[in-house]
C-alpha cells in the first residue's frame, strides 16, 4: 500500500469512529434522563474510548503525512 492510500484509509476510520461515538452520545443522553444512569454511564465511557482512538489515528495520521 502507498503512503497516499494509508493517510486515506486512516481518514476513513477516523470519520467512522466519529460517527460511532456522536450515535453513542445521542444514545447516552436519551438514557442520562431516566433512572438507568449506569447504562447512560457506560455508554458516555464508550464515547471517551472512540474519542481517544480518533486522536490516535489524527496524530498516526500526521506521522505519516509527515514521511510522505
Amino acid at each position: 500500500m502507498s503512503t497516499s492510500s494509508d493517510l486515506a484509509l486512516l481518514s476513513s476510520l477516523g470519520t467512522q469512529l466519529d460517527d460511532l461515538a456522536a450515535r453513542i452520545t445521542e444514545m447516552a443522553e436519551r438514557y442520562g434522563i431516566t433512572p438507568d444512569s449506569a447504562l447512560s454511564g457506560e455508554l458516555y465511557a464508550a464515547e471517551r474510548g472512540l474519542f481517544g482512538a480518533s486522536r490516535s489515528l489524527e496524530r498516526a495520521r500526521g506521522y505519516l503525512a509527515d514521511m510522505d
